[in-house]
C-alpha cells in the first residue's frame, strides 16, 4: 500500500491550505449552473481546446519574461482551463476534478518508488530510466518511442521528447563530447549533401542539436525562443541605426552586414 501523501508529508505549502482552489471550483460551478453565464454554459471540451493552447503558450512566454506576477496570472488562466474541463466532464457524468487529481497523485506515487517505496536511485538519469520502465508496465504492452506524442507538437519539442523517451531505455549520449561530435559530423554531411538530400541532412543536424541540448541540460525549445527574441531585438536596432545613417542593408556585403549587426547594442 503506497503512503498517503496527504497525511505523511506535513502541512500543505499554501498560506490558505488550498481553500482558494475550492473557491475556484464553486465559482466555476455557479457559472455553468442554470441561470449562470450564457457564454460559459455554451462551452464544450472542443470549444475550450484553443483556449487551453493559447493559455499554455502565454504561460511559456511569462516564464521566458522572468516576471513572477505575470507568471502567477498566466498559471491561473491555465488552472481555470483545467477546472473548466473538469466541470464540463462532471456535468456529463464522465469524471470530476477529484478524479483528475486522484489520477495524478496515483501516477506520481507509482512512478516515484524511490520516494514512496524501497527503490534506491543514484541520479536523475536513473529516475528517467525507471519512469519509462514503469510506464511500460502500466498497460503491459510495448510502446514505440514516439507513441502518443502529438504530431502537431512543434518539431523541436517533439524531437526532444522522443529523445527523452529513448534515454529512458538507456539510449543516450554518455558524454557532452560525444553529443557535440555528432553535431559536427552531421554538419559535415550537410556540407557535402546533394540538393535532393538537403532536407534530410538538415533534419539530422537539428535532431543532433536537440540531443546535444539534452546532454547540456538545456531545453532546446526555450533556447530557440530566446535566441529568436534576441535576434529580433538586435535586428530592429541594426535596421534603425542603418535608417538613421541612410544605409540600405541590402547593398552591404555579408561582412559589413554582420559587422553592423554585431555592433548593435
Amino acid at each position: 500500500m503506497p503512503p498517503d501523501p496527504a497525511s505523511s508529508e506535513g502541512p500543505i505549502p499554501s498560506k490558505e491550505g488550498g481553500l482558494r482552489l475550492l473557491e475556484l471550483l464553486r465559482v466555476m460551478h455557479r457559472l455553468r449552473a442554470p441561470g449562470g453565464c450564457p457564454w460559459d454554459r455554451e462551452q464544450t471540451h472542443s470549444s475550450l481546446a484553443r483556449h487551453l493552447l493559447e493559455e499554455t503558450h502565454e504561460t511559456l512566454d511569462a516564464i521566458d519574461s522572468g516576471d513572477p506576477e505575470r507568471l502567477r496570472d498566466e498559471l491561473g488562466d491555465v488552472l481555470l482551463q483545467v477546472v473548466f474541463h473538469a466541470e464540463v466532464a462532471a456535468e456529463e457524468g464522465t469524471f470530476d476534478i477529484d478524479d483528475v487529481a486522484a489520477g495524478v497523485v496515483t501516477k506520481l506515487i507509482r512512478r516515484h518508488p524511490h520516494d514512496f517505496g524501497e527503490m534506491q536511485v543514484g541520479s536523475a538519469a536513473q529516475v528517467l530510466v525507471n519512469w519509462q520502465g514503469i510506464k511500460q508496465e502500466e498497460d503491459g504492452r510495448e510502446h514505440g518511442v514516439d507513441d502518443e506524442i502529438p504530431a502537431t507538437l512543434p518539431a523541436l519539442a517533439r524531437a526532444s521528447k522522443v529523445q527523452r523517451r529513448a534515454a529512458g531505455f538507456g539510449f543516450d549520449w554518455r558524454t557532452r563530447e560525444g553529443a557535440m561530435a555528432k553535431v559536427r559530423e552531421e554538419l559535415a554531411e550537410l556540407e557535402e549533401a546533394p540538393a535532393d538530400r538537403l532536407e534530410e541532412e538538415l533534419g539530422d543536424v537539428l535532431f543532433a542539436v536537440a540531443a546535444l541540448a539534452r546532454r547540456l541540460s538545456v531545453d532546446p525549445e526555450t533556447a530557440l525562443r530566446n535566441a529568436t527574441r534576441r535576434f529580433g531585438e538586435r535586428f530592429d536596432r541594426t535596421r534603425a541605426e542603418a535608417v538613421a545613417a541612410g544605409v540600405d542593408l541590402e547593398t552591404l556585403s555579408e561582412e559589413d552586414l554582420l559587422a553592423r549587426f554585431r555592433a548593435a547594442r
